[in-house]
């Protein structure tokens, strides 16, 4: 008898990485249906928390996938009230029913997941729940995710900047102590092309900077 599955909608928590994207993925692969990407930004509102992605990138990311993109200016202090807040809002104008996180395998991090997901009458997915890291990153490399690192920790360094995700590069990573995944927060990525996107983006990297012991890269979309 053939598997089926629930044909609902969902908001994808996008971090504009390559754990967010293959989360969609695997959630589309699942039987969901796409209809939003979610991104909380800094107090600005001109980039992305974490990742510093610009917002003009994050936009053409949800073009390039036929999505809407919802950007949220916040702080960390009412990051979980504004995000709560968007899910409800989403539910309400987009019919949306499931919340689908890129998460693997931080326990923390799903129960906050769930928790903000049930304020909300939502159901929280992660579909890369405890897979294991270095596998899901050769997954992703080879389902044609294209991704580069544009932040990381001071411990990796700034000249890991700008580098595409290769297994090349997972190798370099482990020798060095680092996950292979960036799981615990050592680096974010930024996708510029995947099986969900209808054209690769052209993005440029430009300066570097170090904030409050993290390197970040300038990124342009060209």
């Amino acid at each position: 008898m053939p598997i089926t599955y629930p044909m609902k909608k969902f908001v994808a928590s996008w971090s504009g990485g390559k754990d967010s994207c293959y989360a969609m993925m695997q959630a589309i692969a699942q039987g969901y249906i796409p209809a939003v990407l979610l991104n909380m930004m800094n107090e600005n509102g001109l980039v992305s928390r974490s990742h510093a992605i610009p917002k003009s990138i994050l936009r053409a990311q949800g073009a390039s996938m036929n999505l809407p993109i919802i950007m949220k200016p916040t702080s960390w202090e009412d990051y979980e009230q504004l995000f709560i807040k968007s899910l409800i809002e989403l539910k309400a104008t987009d019919g949306i029913a499931v919340g689908v996180f890129g998460d693997i395998d931080l326990q923390a991090h799903r129960d906050w997941e769930e928790k903000v997901c049930k304020t909300a009458g939502l159901e929280a997915s992660l579909p890369l729940w405890k897979r294991n890291r270095k596998e899901l990153v050769l997954e992703m490399i080879s389902s044609g995710i294209e991704a580069y690192i544009v932040s990381c920790n001071e411990a990796m360094g700034e000249e890991y900047l700008g580098e595409k995700i290769t297994e090349t590069l997972l190798g370099r990573l482990e020798e060095t102590g680092v996950d292979a995944c960036g799981e615990n927060g050592e680096y974010h990525t930024l996708v510029v092309n995947a099986p969900l996107f209808r054209k690769k983006l052209n993005v440029g990297f430009g300066i570097r900077s170090c904030y409050k012991n993290y390197w970040f890269t300038e990124m342009e979309l060209l």
